[in-house]
């Protein structure tokens, strides 16, 4: 079966970012956001969200702003870049300038991107 082309010819099966990099990176684009932001825009279920917000959280990487209820996030960028090749550099160097982006509103929306043919708010059957 042919794999699904992005409109650059590239293979779009996979991707550089994990589950993690992704929901860091939209944060940092996207500071104070909420759970519901971060599963709606990516596709991702609230309980997958909460995972990895958890994992992130944990590692230092996320300042947590409770509004009642609610809990807004955004990104530590002085919390260290995890990643066994690239070692010593802190979020700052990796997100800094897409974070400076997002404060003046220099950035364009963010749109959510469809990568699978599954409707996102379906379950995968189970056998």
């Amino acid at each position: 079966m042919r794999q699904p082309q992005l409109s650059s010819g590239l293979d779009s099966s996979w991707y550089h970012v994990s589950s993690h990099g992704t929901v860091l990176f939209y944060i940092a684009a996207n500071q104070n956001c909420t759970i519901n932001d971060l599963s709606e825009t990516l596709f991702l279920t609230r309980r997958t969200v909460w995972g990895v917000i958890g994992d992130l959280r944990r590692a230092g990487m996320l300042h947590i702003r409770k509004n009642g209820r609610t809990h807004h996030y955004s990104v530590n960028l002085d919390a260290p870049f995890r990643h066994p090749v690239i070692k010593g550099l802190t979020l700052r160097h990796v997100l800094g300038k897409l974070v400076r982006m997002a404060g003046r509103d220099a950035l364009p929306a963010i749109t959510t991107i469809r990568t699978h043919s599954r409707s996102p708010l379906k379950s995968p059957r189970v056998a």
